[in-house]
């Protein structure tokens, strides 16, 4: 039965605004560091965290399938750049 040779994997999934590109939320959230005394922190940048769950044979379909994903409908790449863990679930 090929279901019961699927492992389950857990993806976190992080998409960040390119470096290049302007970050108004990112810097919004700095300037208002400086109105609570914490000046010290800057640059923030906002992006998105994204968790999901997957079926695969293997891990590394897995990661093909979640590289798809961000890929695809996931990340704005003219934008945003991702990156991923995969781990195996019990």
């Amino acid at each position: 039965n090929k279901k019961q040779s699927m492992k389950k994997f857990l993806a976190e999934i992080d998409v960040m605004p390119k470096k290049e590109i302007l970050d108004p939320q990112g810097k919004a959230v700095t300037g208002s560091m400086k109105n609570l005394g914490l000046s010290e922190i800057h640059n923030i940048r906002i992006g998105k965290h994204i968790s999901l769950e997957i079926d695969a044979d293997n891990a590394e379909t897995a990661n093909a399938k979640v590289d798809q994903a961000c890929k695809n409908l996931l990340a704005n790449l003219i934008m945003e750049s991702y990156s991923f863990k995969l781990v195996e679930v019990a």
